[in-house]
């Protein structure tokens, strides 16, 4: 912190003070607030004593002391500090109200500051004040059942949109642009998921790389929005601007009927390893807030080098705190916990389902309301717990995105190059929601977050045209990211003219999208799938701020046909849910699947788990309500002529309502009776709605790929 235009003290001590809330909180009397008077509290452990730094409106740094010491927290009652006033906190160098000697006491950011801004080349939290003219607009509360997450990121959605307002490009407001909405409500997702928007830092090596953290998995404050996502008007009209644009941006989401959820990173913080930067947290009361062993060595589970203490109180409360504070001051309506396990290790370091901080999310009023989707792994010792959360939550569903990804990728790779794949139990299983997996924390389908690609990995496009990573512009030799993909280039690495691979691959991304949003759970998009986006084989594209990461809008036809062929899944998808009971899919027991092979009759053991067995017809619906759809699968490389089954025991009509084989497209709305054969393409799917028993007909019908 600079010291050469630090003074004597310019506020007073007022007493008394409270060790809660923590942060910077207006004084309760008047004449306190008259004053500009701040409750100021830190739970800072690790120092002995602690004073306040801040800024006065011309340009002045002052500190005071914080007085009073409470199990932890430092407090005081301070004057002079109105909203606006940059701030941090540091350790107490003498009682003399003496500047620290330059270096000794370095600007500490306020765990629960409200805003962050860059002082005097450092960063400094701000105090800001809370309120903002929502008015009225409602949040949409969409059902979970009902909900499609769209997971997108601020910069990278709208940073290349020809019809967005330059200036909004790569912003909060430009999310919230009416272009952006018309794209949202079209596509047909109810609830845009971003990656990181608390204030975070690059870490050191990407910066001697030149290079940044675009995903944001690097917080270093839980309760400020990042300010390099607001539009250059709001950052220079300072942190209060910067914030009442992000409020805006989910005020106009929510009119629109879109929810927001956050993608928030509790599991670390951005000071690094041990030698790592110091801005908040290790100067305040580093064994306290970090998980270390009995000699102070940190106890790594995130990978990121160092790993939030949730077996400490005080660290449960901060992470409680601030998502009451997302909730509450700027409506958002869910949350997905990156590397979730990490906050649910207790004392001794492992995994429980009752961790203190799942018990008082679920008890919360304020947070239990929320959407609450947990990452279920981390990288620590029993890291893996997708299944194990409880009620309340959902998991992002890894056996579902590798299963998908087996039965149209990678088997289809095998198959084509003279071997066998898998059987169609394990894609039956995620079908239907993973029930066994989730059973046992007495949750339903809705538990399961269904994905198959998301920020980490290949895009679906890059699934389908990649069989190796290509990380080399992440500098650090191609050695990051994950080396088993499961993808199939279709006989060729990267970018083709081929027409025939290019066809191919652009079936193999429908059957993914199409499997996707027909199973049951909660279906997951990654933003830019809809549009056949590439990142050029780069599957860890953290540090590519740039056109790698950048949705590109300028459409191919292969882009154009996805787009038509998402939008068309989502309203088969809708259409079937209000065909069914408000209690569907929550009652396993209410559920209708039926299962059938190529000759129509039921699936038995044997053919469950025989390889050469790639054909697969279901039924679903609900006992409650009525059966209502026929999907036919075909992952084999001959085509076949399936016989349709008898629904529920009776004659049924089945009418092609969808088929990633483009030789069916021209024939959506024929209908098909029980007993008849109808064609399956090689590695295809096609969707049907159960009809009236009537015989076979053609009628016209518009397909998925007419706009």
């Amino acid at each position: 912190m600079s010291t050469s235009n630090m003074t004597m003290p310019l506020a007073f001590v007022v007493t008394p003070s409270q060790p809660f809330p923590l942060g910077l909180t207006p004084a309760r009397t008047a004449d306190q607030q008259a004053t500009h008077s701040v409750n100021a509290a830190v739970y800072a452990p690790g120092l002995e004593a602690v004073d306040l730094h801040f800024l006065d409106a011309e340009g002045t740094w002052h500190k005071q002391p914080l007085t009073e010491f409470t199990d932890g927290v430092h407090h005081g009652v301070i004057a002079n500090i109105p909203e606006g006033t940059r701030y941090g906190f540091a350790a107490r160098t003498d009682d003399a109200g003496r500047a620290p000697a330059a270096g000794a006491a370095p600007l500490l950011l306020d765990p629960y500051g409200r805003a962050v801004d860059c002082v005097d080349e450092q960063w400094a939290s701000v105090r800001v004040r809370p309120d903002f003219d929502w008015e009225d607009v409602p949040s949409p509360a969409v059902k979970m059942r009902d909900t499609i997450i769209y997971e997108a990121h601020v910069k990278g959605q709208t940073m290349l949109h020809p019809d967005i307002p330059e200036e909004l490009r790569g912003t909060y407001a430009g999310l919230a642009h009416p272009v952006m909405i018309e794209h949202f409500q079209r596509l047909g997702v109810t609830s845009i998921q971003l990656l990181p928007v608390h204030f975070h830092l690059d870490e050191s090596h990407l910066q001697d790389l030149g290079l940044t953290n675009y995903w944001g998995y690097n917080t270093a404050s839980f309760f400020a929005p990042h300010p390099g996502y607001a539009t250059a008007a709001a950052r220079k009209a300072g942190p209060q601007a910067v914030q009442d644009e992000f409020k805006g941006m989910v005020k106009l989401l929510h009119r629109a009927g879109l929810e927001v959820i956050l993608d928030v990173v509790y599991n670390h913080t951005a000071e690094e390893g041990p030698d790592g930067p110091t801005s908040s947290f290790r100067g305040l009361g580093e064994r306290q807030y970090y998980r270390c062993d009995p000699d102070g060595r940190y106890i790594d589970t995130t990978g990121c080098g160092n790993t939030l203490d949730f077996s400490n109180p005080r660290v449960v409360q901060l992470a409680l705190d601030s998502l009451r504070l997302w909730a509450e001051e700027y409506r958002v309506d869910g949350f997905r916990f990156d590397l979730a396990v990490t906050l649910c290790r207790d004392g001794q370091h492992s995994f429980t389902p009752s961790h203190p901080f799942l018990v008082a999310a679920a008890a919360d009023p304020v947070i239990s309301r929320t959407k609450l989707i947990a990452e279920p792994w981390d990288v620590g010792f029993g890291g893996w717990q997708t299944g194990r959360f409880p009620q309340g939550w959902s998991d992002w569903n890894d056996h579902y995105r590798d299963t998908v990804k087996d039965f149209w990728l990678a088997d289809r790779g095998t198959i084509e190059a003279g071997g066998t794949g898998g059987s169609t139990a394990r894609l039956a299983d995620a079908l239907t929601g993973s029930h066994g997996l989730f059973a046992a924390s007495g949750r339903s389908a809705l538990a399961s977050v269904n994905f198959v690609t998301a920020h980490d990995g290949f895009t679906l496009a890059d699934l389908t045209a990649y069989h190796r990573k290509h990380n080399e512009d992440n500098g650090e030799q191609n050695r990051d990211g994950h080396s088993h993909n499961r993808s199939y280039n279709h006989g060729f690495e990267g970018p083709t003219e081929d027409e025939a691979i290019i066809a191919a691959r652009t079936q193999s991304a429908k059957n993914v999208m199409a499997t996707l949003l027909i199973s049951l759970g909660v279906p997951m998009i990654t933003a830019g799938d809809e549009l056949g986006r590439t990142q050029q084989g780069n599957n860890n594209a953290y540090c590519q701020d740039n056109h790698i990461t950048w949705l590109d809008w300028s459409l191919d036809t292969a882009g154009r046909e996805m787009l038509d062929h998402t939008k068309w899944l989502i309203r088969i998808r809708r259409d079937f849910l209000e065909r069914q009971p408000p209690s569907y899919p929550s009652r396993e027991q209410g559920n209708y699947f039926h299962w059938f092979g190529a000759d129509g009759l039921p699936m038995d053991p044997d053919r469950w788990q025989d390889p050469a067995v790639r054909v697969l017809q279901f039924q679903l619906g609900s006992k409650d309500g009525y059966l209502d759809g026929l999907v036919v699968l075909n992952g084999g490389d001959e085509p076949v002529e399936p016989v349709f089954p008898l629904g529920d025991g009776r004659e049924a009509a089945y009418e092609l309502r969808y088929s990633t084989a483009p030789a069916l497209e021209q024939r959506i709305g024929t209908v098909y009776a029980s007993g008849q054969a109808g064609p399956a393409e090689p590695f295809s799917l096609s969707i049907y709605r159960v009809r009236g028993a009537v015989g076979p007909r053609e009628e016209p019908h518009a397909g998925p790929v007419r706009r």
